[in-house]
This record gives structure tokens, C-alpha cells and sequence, in this order.
């Protein structure tokens, strides 16, 4: 569920949708276990022939800030299997939350409505403390788009974009991060470039956004359906095998409103979680390699 945390004033909750995000009560079990749980299987078993490891992890209970890198356009496969993985092992009861980026509510009335019986929210730091203080765990991808339409050949690279609202609000809530890393669903999609640098000089130059959306990627990939496509298109992902880390949890050392308020804390605390999931990264692609 991908991630960019906005201001308050960038995020007018749609009234046109039943589901506008905001509220932590949309999430629906039944949903999870008879809509979305038989699809998941066969695509876990049969199409991405999915493996994971470091199950043992993850905290038993409590709140926790789970923060991953995903792979492979709208898609994303590696997250729909890890969540997947994560309802077969602590049951679809237990309350459990996702970042979803805000133009999901803004433009994609029905799969909003999809994404919030499934357990999404605003990816807005309000909505992302509201799960933690009924002691959920809460999936973010900070990387936004930028992280799932990444080059191809950048497919080993953690890409965090810069964002540190997931940072603060663990250090306010005094949440553990439980980092994730995966291989192998970049291969569902061929990302060859991101045009965007180039699109957003022109841009600057008075050339507006279509539909004056600022898609924040422009990729060219190869993938189906389209063989050759442009721009943030959905996908459906090429067979692959995906394979999923989760890594020992981050606890800092300081925690608190103080903790988050101090820009230098939480740029070092960015940096260590970036760097621990660049370096099980670079593990699991050496292991694999073997």
C-alpha cells in the first residue's frame, strides 16, 4: 500500500466514495477471508511460487511499524503476497492496517473501496497513529512510486525517496519497524526508465500535467498487457518467482514527541533503517545467487 505522507490540507476526503480512508472501521474480515484470500492463495502457490523467510521476526503482539520495499508497477506483487503471508499466520481477526497512497481514494472510487475492506487507510500520518494506539500493525512503503516503478537495473536498490513521516510517527508512537525486502517481482515488470526528470523540466517550461495530476513517475516499461508502455499504467504482472525477507525489528533509542521533533534524530534514525534494509537486501540477492 504505498505510502507519500501529505498535509491535512492536501488530502479533502472524497464524499462521492463509500470508502473515504479515514476510518479504521472499514476494514472487513469477512471480506479479507472469502474475497481476497482464494485469489491471493492461487497466485502465492501457482503464479509467483512464493518463499519467505524471518517470520520469527516479527513481534508476537503489539504495535508495530512494518516498512518495506515493493517491486513490480501497480501491481505490486511482493505486497499483495506478503499480506497474504501475514493473514495466514496471525488470521485475517487480527486488526492489521496499510498506508495507501491518497490519489487511491482521490481517483479509484472502486478500488478504494476494495483497498479499505482489505484493511487500507490514508496513507496520512493521522490515520497511520490512530492503528498504532489500538496497538495494530501498520504497513508502509515510504517509497512511494518512486520504489515500485524504480529501473530495472536498480531493482537490488533500497529506494526510500526521502520521505521521513513513517520515522516520526514511529518515534512518536514508540512503534518498533519491522523492515521487509524482496526479490524477484521487479522481473513481473521491465522498467526501463523514468522519464519524469525530463517531463517535469517541460513542466517548468508551461507544458501542464494530463488531466493536471503530477504523476511523480513516468516510467517506460516493458510488460503486459500493453508490451511497450508510458506512464503509471496498470499492469498485470509477468509469472516470476518472488521471494520475501523480513528483517529483525529497528527499536531506537529515543522515543517520543521530542524524538521526532528533532530533525537530526530523525534523519539518523532514516538512515539506519535505510541501511539495514539496503544491507539484507544485498544478503538475500547474494544468497540467492549462490
Amino acid at each position: 500500500m504505498l505510502n507519500n505522507f501529505q498535509q491535512p490540507s492536501d488530502l479533502p476526503p472524497p464524499k462521492f466514495h463509500k470508502y473515504d480512508g479515514w476510518s479504521l472501521d472499514d476494514r472487513d474480515p469477512r471480506s479479507i477471508r472469502e474475497i481476497f484470500m482464494p485469489m491471493w492463495q492461487w497466485m502465492h502457490d501457482r503464479y509467483f511460487r512464493v518463499t519467505s523467510e524471518g517470520w520469527e521476526n516479527v513481534p508476537q503482539t503489539g504495535r508495530m511499524l512494518v516498512v518495506g520495499s515493493h517491486n513490480g508497477g501497480l501491481a505490486a506483487p511482493d505486497m499483495f503476497m506478503l499480506m497474504y503471508e501475514w493473514f495466514c499466520r496471525y488470521g485475517v481477526e487480527r486488526p492489521a492496517y496499510g498506508l495507501a497512497h491518497p490519489s487511491v481514494w482521490k481517483y479509484f472510487g472502486p478500488v478504494s473501496n476494495l483497498a479499505a475492506r482489505a484493511g487500507a487507510v490514508v496513507a496520512h500520518p493521522k490515520m497511520a497513529m490512530a492503528a498504532l494506539q489500538k496497538d495494530a500493525p501498520v504497513l508502509v512503503y515510504p517509497g512511494g512510486a518512486e520504489d515500485v516503478f524504480r529501473p530495472y537495473s536498480q531493482r537490488h536498490q533500497i529506494q526510500l525517496a526521502g520521505r521521513k513521516g513513517f520515522i516520526k510517527v514511529a518515534l512518536r508512537e514508540r512503534a518498533p519497524i519491522v523492515p521487509v525486502v524482496s526479490i524477484g517481482a521487479h522481473d513481473s515488470l521491465i522498467v526501463l526508465a523514468d522519464l519524469y526528470p525530463m517531463f517535469e523540466r517541460l513542466h517548468e517550461w508551461g507544458l501542464p500535467w494530463l488531466f493536471g495530476i503530477d504523476p511523480v513517475v513516468l516510467p517506460i516499461y516493458l510488460g503486459l498487457p500493453w508490451g511497450v508502455a508510458f506512464g503509471p499504467l496498470p499492469n498485470i504482472p509477468l509469472p516470476t518467482q518472488v521471494h520475501i525477507h523480513i528483517c529483525k525489528p529497528i527499536e531506537f533509542d529515543r522515543y517520543g514527541r521530542g524524538a521526532a521533533n528533532d530533525r537530526d534524530y530523525v534523519d539518523a534514525c532514516y538512515t539506519l533503517v535505510e541501511q539495514q534494509m539496503q544491507a539484507e537486501l544485498d544478503r538475500v540477492v547474494a544468497e540467492r545467487r549462490s
